[in-house]
């Protein structure tokens, strides 16, 4: 059985409104109130407000909880499996403890405290786990009531790691810049290339990057890397647009009809800059449909919708692709070797960071 957003958006739906809700945690504390579904896939907005802070839902702003968040959730639920969101998500997501008591709170799914293999040295031991959500389809409970299921599964909680090869930088570059800064940085243009590949696109690396070298061969020689913007139908036959897209980060071309996501990666700087030369690129082409996307650390989730939100910036309809999706993504690239996935399928990757009007 395949878990959708439409499922989950229904599921919470289905849920009274003339209630609150609490989080599974009961150390947390605080009301949840449903204000809003958005059918079939969302958004869900929210309220949520702590009493004994003061605080009511008239006074409580309302808080959206995404469709690309929703569908990242829905992808990672296999039937009977515990997940555990903050694994999933990272630290990407401010509702998403909101989305896990919502969903405890559906007749589908569980809380649950699977174990967890802790090894130190060479031994191993089987230790009380964390909180994690499970899917049972096949077993439903009451409509708006938590309910945990006791499991003797065991959980692995070794990290999957994303390993990078070696990078060395031109010397040119190093006394201009924080070399962990660009280590990082081209981390990120690395996985964008790997994901493209595994996605069908073709990529573009910013010109002065492309001299960088990874496992001893320039990231500007890559496979799929494009050699010239100059042979880019899209694009070259706009000579502005080609100049200022020669200092994008990274941009995905498929075929010479679409070009999936122009791309900058901000790593400790404002992401302004980024979003400016966006918008250029925007200004010099006709209106076609694109992505802009800006990939930066999960702890600058605020920042970036804080810039993408500026006037200036709106017509960008700005996406944000956190170092933990990206990574999360790469990894599932370089293991599974993808194919024939769907644009709905990044998207599921990409928050959307334009409050609505």
């Amino acid at each position: 059985m395949k878990l959708t957003a439409s499922n989950i958006v229904r599921a919470i739906g289905d849920l009274p409104r003339n209630r609150v809700y609490h989080y599974i945690n009961p150390q947390t504390k605080g009301n949840i109130e449903i204000f809003n579904v958005v059918y079939p896939e969302g958004p869900i907005v929210i309220k949520r407000y702590d009493p004994a802070k003061g605080q009511s839902s008239l006074t409580a702003k309302e808080e959206s909880i995404s469709s690309q968040m929703i569908w990242r959730i829905a992808n990672a639920f296999t039937p009977n499996y515990p997940i555990q969101f903050d694994r999933v998500l990272g630290s990407s997501y401010n509702t998403r403890s909101v989305l896990e008591a919502l969903l405890a709170h559906t007749p589908q799914f569980y809380f649950c405290y699977p174990g967890r293999v802790e090894i130190i040295n060479s031994s191993s031991q089987i230790k009380s786990g964390h909180k994690h959500l499970i899917w049972c389809p096949e077993n439903p409970h009451e409509l708006a009531i938590m309910r945990e299921k006791k499991t003797q599964l065991v959980i692995s909680e070794v990290p999957v790691e994303v390993v990078y090869d070696s990078l060395s930088f031109p010397e040119s570059s190093i006394q201009k810049i924080d070399i962990n800064v660009q280590r990082r940085h081209s981390q990120m243009q690395i996985a964008l290339i790997m994901i493209g590949k595994q996605l069908g696109y073709r990529t573009w690396i910013a010109q002065n990057d492309r001299s960088i070298l990874y496992n001893n061969q320039k990231i500007g020689e890559m496979e799929t890397v494009i050699p010239s913007l100059k042979n880019e139908k899209l694009i070259s036959i706009f000579e502005e647009a080609r100049k200022v897209a020669q200092l994008i980060d990274c941009i995905w071309f498929k075929s010479d009809k679409f070009m999936p996501a122009v791309i900058e990666v901000e790593h400790t700087t404002g992401v302004t800059s980024g979003l400016t030369r966006m918008k250029n690129l925007q200004d010099a082409l006709p209106p076609f449909q694109t992505r802009y996307v800006i990939v930066a650390p999960d702890e600058d989730r605020e920042k970036v919708i804080k810039e993408g939100n500026r006037p200036q910036f709106h017509s960008l309809n700005i996406k944000y692709f956190p170092y933990s999706a990206v990574e999360e993504l790469y990894a599932l690239c370089h293991r599974r070797k993808l194919r024939g996935v769907t644009e709905e399928f990044l998207d599921c990757y990409i928050e959307s960071v334009l409050a609505a009007s």
